[in-house]
């Protein structure tokens, strides 16, 4: 764990650099939804350090890949589905997906496509509602929340943990600073642009600091999918192969390793989201999606063509290319 705002730039640093570098269910309720406050509420939330020690930040990254089915095989009436699979760049690895996707940026025809299937991130916090401007229907017995937050939030957050007026850390117990995020639209989308530190340092309240030593922190790595293994990888490539071929969602073939929400495989535990059926991830991080999420496309530049497919000819190339590339 980083000790010091210090530690916390150095790392973020780090990151910067190594970016700059490459062009390339039912649960606990202890997550926060701030996306539910009303358009111009301002909900007051305090961050507290990860439980393990040995992460250097005080979140951690989650990073999703959606893919959509028409619906789902021997089901004539059901409805569009959709699957959540863990990115494996969560843990440093070649996502085998992403290595397919992040080709169709080249071809200014099959971009859209290329969000579609883009990865989605989000950050996982934990901490304190200090004010809360909804009515929630049950609050947790432990009032250590945790909180789903967006690219656009963290952003945010990380240039301020940056900026050298930043004195001490905001998770300090006793010096630390609250965090406002402030609910705007935009274009149609909810905006958080305006959300921002508190100004004045403060500690945290003894009711508060009992929480910490009764319940304890969460291990925020506890909450994120569970690493892929090399058969796991194999049926995520298939599941996207057939969802880019508008192919239904196979219940048979990939229900003991993801499903969607709701979705009841027989001799299965019920599954609230798409998730590795050996282990679930956490019901709440699961449902929650934080909003808008950003981060739709690499940075890589892209070639235009002369001509856009229609997109059932796109999806057809898309797959050759896949097919063409595994021989």
């Amino acid at each position: 764990m980083a000790t010091s705002l210090a530690d916390i730039r150095a790392r973020l640093q780090q990151q910067e650099n190594k970016q700059g570098g490459n062009s390339s269910g039912g649960g606990d309720n202890a997550i926060f939804a701030h996306w539910n406050i009303k358009e111009g509420d301002t909900a007051t939330i305090r961050f507290l350090p990860d439980g393990n020690s040995k992460n250097d930040f005080f979140w951690v990254e989650r990073a999703m890949i959606r893919l959509p089915f028409q619906g789902i095989k021997g089901q004539a009436d059901s409805k569009p589905v959709q699957v959540q699979v863990p990115c494996v760049e969560m843990w440093g690895e070649t996502c085998p997906i992403l290595s397919e996707v992040r080709t169709w940026f080249k071809d200014k025809s099959l971009e859209d496509m290329g969000r579609k299937y883009w990865k989605k991130r989000s950050y996982l916090f934990q901490g304190f509602v200090r004010e809360n401007p909804m009515q929630e229907d049950a609050t947790p017995e432990n009032p250590i929340r945790r909180f789903v937050i967006s690219p656009q939030i963290f952003n945010l957050i990380k240039s301020a943990l940056l900026d050298p007026d930043m004195v001490e850390l905001p998770t300090d117990y006793n010096q630390g600073l609250d965090f406002r995020v402030v609910k705007t639209s935009k274009g149609g989308y909810s905006d958080y642009s305006t959300s921002n530190w508190a100004r004045r340092e403060s500690a945290l309240t003894s009711t508060e600091t009992a929480a910490i030593e009764q319940y304890g922190l969460f291990d925020l790595a506890d909450f994120l999918p569970k690493r892929p293994d090399e058969t796991t990888l194999k049926v995520m490539k298939e599941m996207f192969e057939a969802s880019v071929d508008g192919q239904p969602y196979d219940a048979d073939k990939w229900g003991n390793y993801f499903r969607p929400a709701g979705v009841v495989i027989a001799n299965a535990e019920p599954a609230t989201e798409s998730a590795p059926a050996s282990k679930p991830a956490p019901a709440p991080v699961a449902e929650a999606q934080p909003e808008p999420e950003e981060d739709m496309e690499p940075a890589e530049t892209t070639a235009p063509v002369e001509t856009a497919k229609p997109a059932s000819q796109r999806a057809e190339d898309i797959l050759a290319m896949i097919r063409n590339r595994q021989k």
